[in-house]
């Protein structure tokens, strides 16, 4: 059975950018600002609404109730792709 990915561990990168860990132990740095056109994002398009992501429900999610699936992120190409 394929497992499905989530996020295990996210920090604050620099930009729009999050430094995420998933399950399946892989480890990507993830620019975010290309999803924060959507109208659903609203507010955490300012970098300081954007700063106060959290994790929740294995994907990381925003106070104003915002969020994006973990599969998401996971299937971006990143320079920092790589096991942990």
């Amino acid at each position: 059975m394929k497992t499905l990915p989530h996020v295990v561990e996210a920090r604050y990168d620099s930009g729009y950018r999050i430094a995420l860990v998933f399950n399946t132990r892989v480890r990507k740095t993830v620019d975010f600002s290309r999803w924060l056109r959507e109208p659903e994002f609203g507010p955490p398009r300012s970098r300081e609404a954007f700063r106060k992501f959290f994790i929740g429900g294995g994907t990381i999610c925003w106070p104003n109730g915002a969020d994006l699936a973990p599969e998401t992120p996971y299937a971006e190409q990143s320079a920092s792709d790589r096991a942990a």
